[in-house]
C-alpha cells in the first residue's frame, strides 16, 4: 500500500550536481526516518545519507561535505542534492523510509525502485 517513487537520476559529468527526489505515499500516517543507499556492480547495498522526523543527519564519511539530505513533512518527499560528483558515485540510488501504517499502527520499512546514476571521468 505504501509506495516510494525516485526521481533524479540521469548521466552527469564529474564535478557536477544532481538532486534525487524520492516521494511516499499510500496510508502512511507518519513517517519517521528516511534515506538515501546506493548500489553499484558487484558492491553491497551502503547507506549514504539518513534523516530522522526531526534530528541530526548521518552521511556515509565517503559523501559527508559533498552531499547533503533533506525532507519536507508536509508533502512526504526526501532529497538527496549531490555537489562535486565523483565516478565512484556511480550506481542504483534507493529511497528508504520506514513508516507507521494508518489503522494497523504498524511499522513497515519501504523501498524505492531505484534511480541509477552515473558519474562520468
Amino acid at each position: 500500500q505504501v509506495q516510494l517513487v525516485e526521481s533524479g537520476g540521469g548521466l552527469v559529468q564529474a564535478g557536477g550536481s544532481l538532486r534525487l527526489s524520492c516521494a511516499a505515499s499510500g496510508n502512511i500516517f507518519k513517517i519517521t526516518a528516511m534515506g538515501w543507499y546506493r548500489q553499484a556492480p558487484g558492491k553491497q547495498r551502503e547507506l549514504v545519507a539518513a534523516i530522522p522526523s526531526g534530528g541530526s543527519t548521518n552521511y556515509s564519511d565517503s559523501v559527508k561535505g559533498r552531499f547533503t539530505i533533506s525532507r519536507d513533512n508536509a508533502k512526504n518527499i526526501v532529497y538527496l542534492q549531490m555537489n562535486s560528483l565523483k565516478p565512484e558515485d556511480t550506481a542504483v540510488y534507493y529511497c528508504n523510509a520506514v513508516v507507521i501504517i494508518s489503522v494497523s499502527w504498524r511499522y513497515q520499512e519501504v523501498w524505492g525502485q531505484g534511480t541509477l546514476v552515473t558519474v562520468s571521468s
